[in-house]
């Protein structure tokens, strides 16, 4: 899959964060649409098709977890990375059984950005296999 033709959703209520995964991704060559909430981030969803979200955990009203679930209902086709700052988050059963695991989770802060682009040719790379 070509960076050209992924289409990803970042949502962080962190203004600084958001901008500059948006900046590096957009010239990676991906298709970028950024949220600063999860209301925001539904009205997308509902708007486009995406291949994949960058999830911050912590955000005002709803919480990361509450919203892949609500984004997944509506695009089940849609992969996600868990965006957090805390070492100790632990993948809850109801997102295991959409098919997220560690795997998913990406620590902040990312020092290095070639990590980010690592997990997300690793996420979805894992689930298009599965679903082969």
């Amino acid at each position: 899959m070509n960076n050209n033709d992924i289409r990803i959703l970042i949502v962080d209520d962190e203004e600084f964060i958001r901008i500059s995964l948006v900046a590096f991704l957009e010239d990676e060559g991906f298709e970028i649409y950024s949220a600063n909430s999860a209301e925001q981030a539904i009205e997308l969803v509902d708007q486009h098709n995406f291949d994949l979200g960058i999830i911050d955990m912590k955000l005002p009203g709803i919480d990361g977890n509450t919203l892949i679930l609500e984004l997944h209902k509506k695009n089940p086709s849609m992969k996600f990375i868990i965006h957090t700052g805390s070492v100790n988050y632990q993948v809850p059963r109801k997102l295991i059984s959409i098919g997220i695991t560690n795997q998913n989770i990406l620590l902040k802060p990312v020092k290095n950005l070639d990590v980010i682009l690592n997990k997300i040719h690793t996420v979805l790379n894992k689930f298009s296999s599965d679903d082969n």
